[in-house]
């Protein structure tokens, strides 16, 4: 399989607004399928402590048939890695503490899923906190719960670290089928995405790969069999976001193989789309962000 970055084009479509592309007059419709489920969702952060000092915590939240469950990995060490399964009867601790050492940093992990409340997917969607203090500082906090738990463990002169959500990942699997919701950044506001893929007035004969933001269409691709690889630059919230897809593995490798659905803002001033860069760039201030979808299909 050739590398992805050789296949995009230099030059991008831009288009003012998602709902002023030439495809705004078609609404992206919810067909008869169900959405594909969620097997694995991972939130990376990028933490900036007040000594200057950077890294990343990366958050993966897992549901498959043996159970479900929360990982926390902290920078490039392996063994620094905090799990909890919230079904294995003898592993489960829905409610707890635990101090970590990582390289000369004194990590605490606070959480709380004893009332967490899911959906489909893995990742719960309120009743739950997590918190992690790195050095005595506030270095991540995710959960409705979670200023509550702030304001009664910690002193209000608690200094708290600089964090932004660089790239989210979902891993998907069933029918052609993929709905979520993203916040492209910190300002903006909940967009929701729907991808999918379906043959022309539903004849699979000829597949068209659709992507619908907001139920509007920003992208349709024909003949997908052969455009199985490609990008359009969109403008929302003021960004300008790359969607890129290839769907190479749907058509030659059905087996093991998944489609991949990239959303990366970038700034006005870069010249080219970049998929792959370092995820901590230490000598610039502007945060960019990723949604990566990696989705599997039923055979």
């Amino acid at each position: 399989m050739r590398d992805i970055v050789s296949c995009f084009s230099e030059n991008a479509v831009n288009v003012s607004h998602s709902s002023c592309s030439s495809y705004s007059s078609n609404v992206c419709i919810s067909p008869s399928l169900e959405t594909s489920v969620q097997n694995a969702v991972t939130g990376i952060y990028k933490v900036i402590l007040s000594n200057e000092k950077q890294f990343l915590i990366r958050v993966t939240w897992c549901k498959n048939q043996t159970g479900q469950g929360l990982s926390i990995n902290f920078g490039d060490d392996p063994s620094t890695c905090f799990k909890v399964n919230t079904n294995l009867r003898f592993f489960r601790k829905k409610k707890g503490s635990k101090v970590i050492e990582s390289g000369h940093s004194k990590i605490e992990v606070f959480w709380d899923l004893s009332t967490a409340k899911y959906d489909a997917g893995p990742e719960p969607v309120d009743g739950f906190y997590i918190l992690v203090m790195v050095d005595s500082e506030i270095g991540l906090i995710l959960g409705d719960m979670a200023e509550e738990t702030v304001t009664k463990k910690l002193k209000t002169t608690t200094p708290a670290a600089k964090v932004s959500l660089i790239s989210r990942q979902e891993h998907c699997s069933g029918n052609t089928l993929y709905s979520t919701k993203v916040q492209f950044c910190d300002t903006g506001i909940v967009h929701d995405i729907l991808i999918r893929c379906s043959g022309e007035h539903d004849d699979l004969k000829h597949p068209v790969l659709s992507v619908c933001i907001d139920k509007k269409t920003v992208i349709r691709v024909k003949r997908l069999q052969w455009n199985f690889r490609g990008n359009q630059t969109i403008f929302v919230d003021g960004l300008l976001v790359d969607l890129m897809w290839d769907v190479h593995d749907w058509f030659f490798n059905p087996a093991s193989g998944s489609a991949v659905f990239m959303f990366k803002t970038r700034s006005g001033l870069d010249s080219r789309l970049w998929l792959e860069e370092k995820l901590v760039q230490k000598d610039q201030d502007r945060v960019e962000f990723s949604l990566l979808i990696y989705a599997c299909k039923s055979t």
